[in-house]
């Protein structure tokens, strides 16, 4: 009989960590439902304490999602327990995470502590959490580099004050694969009564061993992974949901399952890119654009004599059709309906109408529609409630000639005007900007990705703003990638015009 392996995901708390990709509530009920139907058995719905917003996430997602037990972090503070407890209350099964810095650095500069001091707090908030909730997971801050014996130490008294899960975060990911697993090994052999409670693994992937060590970690006793949809999270990103996955379902002789419904890991994907505007990367494993391509013509001889020649997982198995249909301007509704559902996105029917008569411009101007295309005009609803609004963009450019840009916004129903020239047609069209908006502000960092290959393609720009002392992130979208850096800029200052 097959070990059960328990998965964590942390995609709406340490995933929407990253920078310019924050979501708003309705988006985030979304994401836990998809979690929900993924099959993941905890979700950590957030840091109630640090916001009103986070807050009120945990208590929506709280009452949006049935089975998963719902898992609120905190730090060891009373305040925070507190805060945690509130936010849980409408949770048919709930968990509070709490923790604190275990390594000698985080003890030293971070807590001005000693090791005693560190274990004493541990205990204590354990405790306090254990008076409100059965489920009482508990993170070792930095674990990674936390002296094994000192670490089993904290351990084993935490488990004592009723700790159900240890977390055994490698924090700044700079654990070996075998370091890692000698270090779960390590607690299993040494913490006194390890089996009341389930070890957990939580690996960032600043050295690119985040799946590497979490499959280390479950070899040698791990059996809860915390994970996140397409790797996301802060810096360069926490364990892949899908990595974990499909290793474990690829390789048997590990002998343990999970609860996931891989054909569910594809649109889960991405709606979670599109949701965070945050593009999965091409060469991603499991869920990349060439995850399943093959160039070579070796390999793409090798694969239509035997797919299992360059392919160890069929497509099919995580929700990838490769039978899909194909979007063009004769498509109607009902095709880029299934199309919107297959990815994980479900319009009401005024939306979808609005999203298809997007699409048939689009279609009108391209040869090919990509997913992403259209995941890209499902999300342009976004914008209809800003208060600034692109009216129209007009550009002169070319070669030995300054560009000059002509811009008309809409700003609460009223119309404004605004002409430049500048240092090509984006500069020119930004200064246009400008006039209109007058206030100081900064373009910190300016983005161009196109979604895939050819002139004609949908081009992304992401943004970040700084006005007055704080950064805004912005994106757009557009075939034109000059009126795609007005949108994205426009859509930094909805964010601080309306605050």
């Amino acid at each position: 009989m097959s070990d059960r392996l328990f998965i964590f995901d942390t995609t709406l708390r340490d995933g929407e960590q990253v920078p310019g990709c924050q979501l708003n509530t309705v988006e985030k009920i979304q994401v836990a439902r998809a979690l929900e139907a993924l099959g993941v058995d905890v979700i950590e719905a957030g840091f109630p304490v640090s916001s009103p917003g986070d807050f009120n996430s945990v208590i929506e997602i709280s009452k949006a999602v049935t089975w998963p037990t719902i898992c609120a972090l905190t730090r060891a503070v009373e305040k925070d327990i507190d805060v945690a407890v509130e936010a849980l209350k409408y949770a048919k099964r709930k968990r509070i995470h709490t923790g604190i810095g275990t390594s000698d650095s985080h003890i030293k500069y971070k807590f001005n502590s000693n090791r005693e001091e560190i274990i004493e707090r541990a205990v204590a908030a354990v405790k306090y959490a254990r008076r409100f909730v059965d489920d009482v997971e508990f993170y070792a801050e930095d674990a990674g580099r936390t002296d094994n014996e000192y670490l089993a130490k904290v351990i084993e008294a935490v488990i004592k004050a009723g700790a159900t899960v240890v977390n055994i975060p490698d924090t700044t990911g700079y654990c070996l694969p075998s370091e890692y697993g000698a270090k779960i090994k390590y607690l299993v052999d040494h913490v006194d009564g390890i089996d009341k409670a389930i070890i957990s693994t939580h690996c960032h992937n600043d050295l690119g061993m985040a799946t590497a060590n979490t499959i280390s970690g479950v070899i040698n006793g791990a059996r809860q992974v915390e994970v996140t949809i397409n790797g996301i999270g802060e810096r360069a990103g926490n364990t892949a949901l899908e990595e974990i996955t499909m290793i474990l379902k690829s390789h048997h002789e590990i002998n343990i399952d999970t609860n996931i419904n891989t054909q569910k890991i594809y649109p889960t994907s991405r709606m979670v890119s599109s949701l965070m505007n945050m593009p999965v990367q091409p060469n991603k494993a499991i869920v990349g654009r060439n995850a399943f391509a093959h160039s070579s013509g070796i390999h793409q001889d090798g694969v239509l004599k035997n797919m299992q020649t360059y392919e160890i997982i069929n497509p099919r198995d995580v929700g990838i059709d490769d039978n899909s249909i194909v979007l063009t301007a004769r498509s109607g509704r009902a095709a880029l309906k299934h199309r919107l559902s297959s990815l994980g996105v479900d319009l009401t029917q005024e939306k979808l109408d609005k999203v298809y008569e997007e699409f048939l411009k689009l279609a009108d101007r391209k040869k090919d529609i990509h997913d992403d295309d259209i995941l890209v005009l499902a999300g342009a609803d976004r914008s209809v409630n800003h208060r600034i609004k692109l009216e129209y963009l007009q550009v002169t450019s070319g070669v030995g000639v300054r560009a000059v840009a002509s811009v008309g916004l809409n700003i609460a129903g009223e119309k404004f005007e605004g002409a430049a020239s500048g240092n090509g047609p984006v500069d020119a069209a930004i200064k246009a900007l400008k006039k209109i908006i007058d206030r100081k502000m900064i373009l910190k960092e300016f983005t161009i990705q196109a979604i895939s290959k050819g002139s004609d393609d949908v081009g992304k720009v992401h943004m970040q703003v700084e006005y007055d002392g704080n950064v805004y992130y912005g994106f757009g979208a557009n075939t034109d990638i000059v009126a795609a850096s007005v949108e994205a800029y426009i859509d930094c200052i909805n964010k601080f015009v309306t605050k």
